[in-house]
Order: structure tokens, then C-alpha cells, then sequence
């Protein structure tokens, strides 16, 4: 669940903040409206919290997958709740690269395109990587939500286990799964940022 999930997060979330951070930029009077439009869209659906979320898109992800309950009626509501959390994350990253890198692309006469792709992206990488692992924590939380629709999971383990039958050790051992998967993100996360950052 959370694997896919944030593979379609990514291919979403990544050019959806590639393009918040170049129209953002933008002197033209077009890219600024596109930047304010796109940034209305992924601030409301970064302010609905996500158990509303779920509920809201059930009619969205049976047209999509046909189903709302399990892991496929899942992961349209995970996409759309993170992926503009990821898109945000990723302007912000690239906001950081220093003016200079993109000014020495612009005087050797690249395109928009092959500064993305050549400069931009490769300069940004550990931080990408860092919005990955804060994204991916999100996921994971996200993902135990969503057995409140019947998402399945340890979400879904939690709340009927757990809760409904009041079994506290089984509330107790789901969420000690939680906190070990967070920290084992995390610790990956870390190492990867480590690995590609520059000395």
C-alpha cells in the first residue's frame, strides 16, 4: 500500500513541484497566475485533513479503481493526499539551489528542460531525498488511517482488534510496528542524504 503509493507520489508530486518552483519564478504574467492557481489547489488539498479525505474521494476512487475498500480503493486518496504535501516539499528544496547554478546554465544557452534535468535535479538530490523520507513517514501514518474505510493494514488491525475488541496488547504491538517501520524510514532516509550529499 505504502510502496505504491508513493511510487505514484513521486511521478505526481515531483513535476507538479518542478513546475510550482518554475512558474513561481516567472516574470510572466501567465506563469504567475498558472503558480497561483496550482498553489490554491495544493494548499486545499493539503488542508483537508486526511480521514475527511478519505471519505470525500470515495466516490473519485470507485470511478478509478472500482473499488474503495482494501489496497487498491486505498491508494488514490494516499496519491492525492500526499502528493501535493511532496509537490510543496520539492519547491521548497529547489528554491534553496543557489541562483548562480541556474544564471551559469541560462549564459551557456540552456534550455528550461536541460536545466531541470542537468542542473537543477542533480543539485537538489539529497534534498529530494529528505522530502522522500518525510513523505514516506507520511504515508506510513496515512496508510494506518485508512482502516477506517476497511484500507486494511495495521491500520486496520488497530481498529478492529485493538479497539473494537478491546485487545490492548494488539493495539500496543501494532503501534511498536509503526514506530520500528518510521525509524527504520527514517534511518535509510538519512543514509541515502549522507551518500549523495557533496562533501
Amino acid at each position: 500500500m505504502t510502496g505504491f503509493s508513493l511510487l505514484f507520489t513521486v511521478l505526481l508530486g515531483l513535476p507538479l513541484g518542478i513546475l510550482l518552483f518554475l512558474s513561481g519564478r516567472s516574470s510572466s504574467p501567465a506563469q504567475k497566475a498558472l503558480y497561483a492557481v496550482l498553489s490554491v489547489v495544493v494548499n486545499v488539498l493539503r488542508s483537508v485533513p486526511f480521514i475527511i479525505l478519505l471519505i470525500v474521494l470515495i466516490p473519485l476512487t470507485l470511478l478509478l479503481v472500482g473499488t474503495s475498500l482494501g489496497v487498491p480503493g486505498t491508494i488514490p486518496p494516499l496519491v492525492i493526499g500526499t502528493a501535493p504535501f511532496f509537490a510543496r516539499l520539492v519547491e521548497n528544496v529547489l528554491r534553496d539551489i543557489d541562483k548562480g547554478v541556474i544564471e551559469a546554465c541560462q549564459s551557456m544557452g540552456a534550455t528550461t528542460r536541460q536545466i531541470v534535468i542537468h542542473a537543477l535535479l542533480p543539485e537538489a538530490l539529497p534534498g529530494l531525498l529528505a522530502a522522500g523520507t518525510v513523505t514516506t513517514i507520511a504515508l506510513v501514518s496515512y496508510a494506518a488511517m485508512s482502516g477506517v474505510i476497511g484500507g486494511g493494514g495495521l491500520g486496520d488491525l488497530a481498529l478492529r482488534f485493538g479497539y473494537q475488541r478491546f485487545q490492548t496488547d494488539v493495539m500496543i504491538v501494532t503501534v511498536a510496528i509503526l514506530i520500528l517501520l518510521v525509524q527504520i524510514i527514517q534511518f535509510l532516509g538519512d543514509r541515502l542524504v549522507r551518500h549523495f550529499t557533496r562533501k
